[in-house]
Order: C-alpha cells, then structure tokens, then sequence
C-alpha cells in the first residue's frame, strides 16, 4: 500500500501501473491485484488513513463532557475534521479520482459506513455538549456529516477553495449549534 501511495502521489494515479507497484513493492503484480485493481487500492489507501486517524483519537471524547458554547463547538468540530481537509489538499488530483471512486460506487468505501459512523458519534458528542436535545444532537451530526462530505467534494473539485473549505465548516456547524428548530 505504501508503494502504491507513494507512486500514485508522484507519478500520477492514471500514469501508475499495477506493474509499477509491484516491482516498487518487490511483490508480483498478483500480489497487488489481489488487494485489487487501482481504484480499489486507492480506496483502500485513503480509507486506510481516515480509519487511522478516528481510532488514534482520544477515547475520551464523549457527550459527558463540560458544556461548550456555540463558539467552543464550532471549534471542536473544525478540530475533528482538520485533519481530513489537510490530507484531502495535499494532492487534489489524488483527491478527486478517489472521490470519483467512490460516488461511481463500484469500490465500497468505509466513508459512508463504519467510518461514517464514527464521524457522526464524534459530531454527535460535541453537539450533545451544546444545550441541543439529544434528537436535535444526532439529526445534526448527520446534518454536518454531509455537509462535511459535500465541501469536501466542492473543494476536490475547485468550487470550493481550500481556504475557504474550514469557513464553510464553521458556518454548517454555527447554524446547527444556534439554529432553534420547531
């Protein structure tokens, strides 16, 4: 996988070969194919990473934590997603074929399961802290789950400039925070 990461970042991921891979990684192209082809490689790569960062945070991130006011949340959240929005602008291009991967849907990946999942409790244990019911917390954790995926993929594909993509974070999450439903 580090071979494939590494080729993918300097060479191009359209101009890498399985080939390539496997001779940087001094295995047979087999051995490579039977992670399988490139798109899932790369899918495993990012998800691999992401995956990495959720179970290195710290356990106690939890709902039972002092109250935070609207700016303290805003804050938590934009830390939690930092990042992934620093790892996603490394290499748009990179970036981008993984997001096409992903939305053409023929590599599942665990951003929309148990990642996703993941990254919603997290939501969820900050906007519990906020003064939101507990329905109000977990409709919004899903709410800025997808809003997060969609500045990102705004970003990956230009509409979005990177500096602007943790502006946009603030603003989903202050709505949320502050906005007083029905």
């Amino acid at each position: 996988m580090a071979s494939a990461e590494r080729l993918f970042r300097e060479r191009g991921f359209a101009a890498t070969t399985v080939r390539q891979i496997a001779a940087d990684a001094q295995v047979s192209a087999g051995s490579v194919m039977a992670v399988g082809d490139k798109d899932a490689l790369l899918v495993a790569i990012f998800d691999g990473w992401i995956a990495g960062v959720h179970s290195g945070r710290s356990a106690d991130r939890d709902a039972a934590g002092p109250p935070l006011v609207p700016a303290a949340a805003v804050q938590q959240v934009v830390d939690l997603l930092r990042p992934f929005i620093e790892y996603f602008a490394l290499d748009r291009e990179l970036s981008r074929e993984y997001a096409a991967i992903v939305v053409r849907g023929a590599h599942e990946s665990a951003i929309f399961q148990d990642i996703a999942l993941v990254l919603i409790d997290e939501f969820n244990a900050v906007l519990s802290r906020t003064g939101l019911t507990h329905a109000d917390a977990n409709q919004g954790a899903r709410v800025l789950y997808f809003a997060y995926l969609g500045i990102l993929m705004s970003a990956g594909n230009g509409a979005v400039d990177d500096p602007i993509v943790v502006d946009r974070i603030r603003e989903a999450t202050q709505f949320i925070v502050t906005h007083k439903g029905e």
